[in-house]
């Protein structure tokens, strides 16, 4: 039988079981899609990263959630290549990736930082209601409203979109009460991954932001880390105004209130790029199954 070596590393932090948990597959040549997906849900992170030669870039990365193969994945991206530049497999240096979405470009550190080119940033403000986005998230409206003049709720993207929610105090962003069920129904009407709330009330004072995050459209109830969301915030910062001057890295914190804090750093340059650290926490090797076309079962 077919074995592969797997890893679980966690994404955004410096330390084991906490930041966001990716899986890692370096050698995944020759598995095909049924076989990612069944190995992503062994693994059972959000998501999984397959690593995979290329013809066109140095390398290719699938993901692959437990049940479906999504197109790009921060987190993942991030995990995958801080294995393999502490493995080293690859070198510091700027590296090519080719993904679902299209070539992105990742610079890897001396110190193992990987840094993620995100795609060109769309941001929009959205005409919602502020007490319907309040209701959701479980927080009062009041909190919301005291930052919307200056800083509006919007559908932001650099290759996921999300819909961005300011709010004024972090009692508020902490204390907030999800309505999962009414949140994944109102990302789908704007073609949405999910909700990200942020607040430049942060735990951290180097911090520039603390953010929680809600996906549970795409099976994520609370994400301790959001790559893509982050860049996408990068983005809405320097559009609407927030600083006089961007600083030349942006530090967004997450995942606390999942016990899994998580730090991703932001530059907003003539590109917008994500980085962060990773540390593995498991190392071994699966079993492949192999699929026939008999062994599926018709509903």
């Amino acid at each position: 039988m077919d074995r592969r070596r797997a890893l679980l590393v966690d994404a955004f932090t410096t330390e084991p079981l906490s930041g966001n948990a990716a899986g890692v597959v370096p050698d995944a040549d020759g598995l095909d899609a049924e076989q990612m997906r069944a190995i992503a849900a062994e693994l059972g992170a959000s998501e999984t990263a397959f690593v995979c030669s290329s013809a066109s870039a140095d390398r290719r990365i699938r993901y692959f959630t437990p049940t479906q193969e999504v197109d790009l994945c921060g987190h993942a991206t991030i995990a995958a290549h801080a294995h393999l530049a502490a493995d080293q497999a690859i070198e510091p240096g700027s590296h090519t990736l080719e993904t679902n979405v299209g070539t992105l470009d990742i610079e890897i550190g001396e110190l193992g930082e990987v840094w993620m080119t995100q795609d060109a940033p769309t941001v929009r403000p959205l005409d919602v209601e502020y007490e319907r986005v309040a209701e959701l998230l479980g927080i009062d409206v009041a909190a919301l409203q005291d930052v919307g003049a200056d800083l509006p709720i919007a559908l932001a993207s650099t290759g996921v979109p999300f819909v961005l929610v300011p709010v004024n105090f972090l009692e508020h962003l902490s204390a907030a009460a999800p309505d999962v069920d009414g949140i994944a129904e109102f990302a789908s009407e704007h073609d949405a991954a999910g909700i990200y709330a942020f607040t430049f009330d942060a735990i951290d004072r180097d911090s520039t932001l603390h953010a929680r995050c809600f996906a549970p459209g795409v099976g994520i109830t609370e994400d301790p880390a959001t790559g893509t969301a982050s860049g996408a915030c990068g983005a809405y910062l320097r559009q609407t105004g927030a600083f006089d001057s961007v600083p030349d890295e942006l530090r967004f914190e997450q995942g606390h209130f999942v016990d899994r804090p998580s730090l991703v750093r932001v530059t907003v340059d003539e590109q917008i790029r994500v980085g962060g650290r990773a540390v593995q926490s498991l190392d071994g090797t699966l079993a492949v199954p192999e699929f026939e076309d008999d062994d599926i079962i018709e509903a």
